[in-house]
């Protein structure tokens, strides 16, 4: 197993996890054991997301400290994944009004959780370890309900909130700062080969069950209105809606991944 002393994770995530449960395990001492094990045994953030999505992603076929030995070397492999998981955190806690500690996103919401996952099996992939990279998005569809393939490629600050039934293709690429929320699709259109799924730039918004369709880009900042099927470029910074999806508003910036506001502009003026 690696040794995870030198893997440090800046303030403020870890520091204020670490707070929040301390402030949770004296509020409800029910949890204390469990706060105590998942976090406040640790001593960085990498031994206790390495503990807490071992015990969620471990099975008869993996053991749980075989989980946790895999996620560690991931972890050692590509650090740049630990400082993602705390932005990850830090944008919930900023765009979630549901979420009021650090504690939801990491032992509860399964947005945080899949993604974690996901960037495990993708450093995987890398390595061209890809059977174990596909048996860790298998674990991730059926604890979160999500489908994001390995080879996907995801910023860092993301929010899959809610998550369930997010599906993400093996040639999709996220930006940072994005939020996407439950049924969003990044999908193709056929069964073409090679580079055939959208690419999201930074701090977009794709709202509650937009599809995505295609090679085509989404540009940075910009908001995929609900239930939208986009099947051609989007502008940066506008508003698409419907199906297919048209341009209905910008271009502005307006930073829609961090407001979540999934309203549409009135097109009456009224």
């Amino acid at each position: 197993m690696a040794d995870t002393s030198t893997l440090r994770t800046p303030a403020p995530a870890w520091q204020r996890l670490r707070f929040d449960a301390a402030t949770a395990a004296s509020e409800e001492p029910a949890l204390a054991s469990y706060l105590n094990a998942a976090i406040l045994s640790h001593h960085t953030l990498v031994q206790a997301l390495s503990y807490h999505l071992a015990e969620k992603l471990g099975s008869g076929m993996v053991g749980n400290q075989q989980v946790r030995d895999i996620l560690v070397d991931a972890y050692e492999a590509d650090p740049s994944i630990i400082s993602a998981a705390e932005a990850d955190m830090m944008a919930v806690l900023d765009r979630d009004p549901a979420c009021h500690s650090l504690l939801q996103p990491f032992l509860y919401f399964k947005g945080f959780q899949a993604l974690q996952t996901h960037r495990i099996a993708h450093v995987l992939w890398g390595q061209g370890r890809e059977t174990l990279a596909f048996h860790f998005q298998s674990r991730s569809s059926e604890l979160f309900g999500t489908d994001i393939h390995p080879a996907a490629r995801i910023g860092s600050g993301v929010m899959l909130d809610h998550a369930t039934g997010i599906t993400i293709g093996e040639t999709a690429v996220v930006g940072d700062n994005c939020s996407l929320l439950h049924g969003v699709t990044l999908g193709g259109t056929g069964k073409t080969v090679g580079d055939r799924h959208p690419k999201i730039g930074r701090g977009v918004l794709l709202s509650v069950g937009a599809k995505v369709l295609g090679n085509i880009h989404v540009g940075d900042e910009a908001k995929v209105a609900a239930g939208s099927v986009v099947l051609k470029d989007v502008p940066a910074h506008c508003t698409v809606a419907g199906v297919p999806a048209r341009v209905i508003s910008g271009p502005a910036c307006c930073h829609p991944a961090q407001s979540m506001d999934q309203s549409l502009p009135d097109e009456a003026g009224k």
